[in-house]
């Protein structure tokens, strides 16, 4: 059975997500915009082992202290869609250029494509597409979970006017996302969590 921990004081708000299997305590860091040390303590007390660093996609705000995570979990690759591997050494792309000095971050280790599945503990994680608010950015099913990144939130969605944003790509991952089971637990990059059936029917996107 999948659970989950999040810290919520990451660069400009964003979210930072510890999926874990409750029995075996592997686990995966979704996204790396909280501070390596808070991050950290939550591993620590929880008794986890971090096998993946998975970034929904790759602006600064959900990539910054990737490689300070790196540092604390060696043996974890670092985890990114195919399509936003570029993004990590391009300061207009990956937004740096927007909110503070451009900065270039280290390549990813494993690049995931649509339907990639990775194993955690007794299950399984399984990557969605969903461009839009950038060209890589995916959602992360874990059982009756759902890491949406900057796709789909509480009650809103991801901007399209940075980088490569596309918002005909946007309507056609929100789509997708609303054809999923109703009761799955939508955790964002941003925010609240909520569901997929509540946004389908209050989401003022459609």
């Amino acid at each position: 059975m999948f659970k989950y921990l999040r810290l919520t004081k990451g660069l400009l708000g964003a979210n930072t997500y510890i999926c874990y299997d409750d029995e075996t305590r592997e686990a995966a860091i979704i996204d790396a915009g909280n501070k390596p040390d808070d991050v950290n303590n939550l591993v620590v007390e929880n008794n986890l082992d971090v096998r993946y660093i998975i970034l929904t996609h790759a602006h600064y705000d959900h990539i910054f202290y990737v490689e300070q995570y790196k540092m604390l979990y060696p043996k974890a690759p670092v985890v990114l869609h195919e399509d936003d591997s570029s993004f990590m050494q391009n300061p207009r792309l990956n937004a740096s250029i927007y909110f503070g000095p451009e900065k270039r971050f280290p390549e990813c280790d494993v690049k995931v494509r649509d339907l990639s599945r990775l194993p955690l503990g007794g299950g399984e994680l399984v990557f969605y597409s969903t461009p839009g608010h950038t060209t890589g950015s995916v959602c992360v099913q874990a059982g009756s979970l759902l890491f949406t990144g900057d796709t789909l939130f509480y009650g809103g969605f991801g901007r399209t006017d940075l980088g490569a944003g596309d918002m005909s790509q946007m309507a056609a991952s929100i789509d997708r996302l609303y054809d999923m089971d109703p009761e799955l637990c939508v955790l964002p990059g941003h925010g609240t969590k909520s569901t997929i059936g509540y946004e389908k029917e209050n989401n003022p996107f459609i």
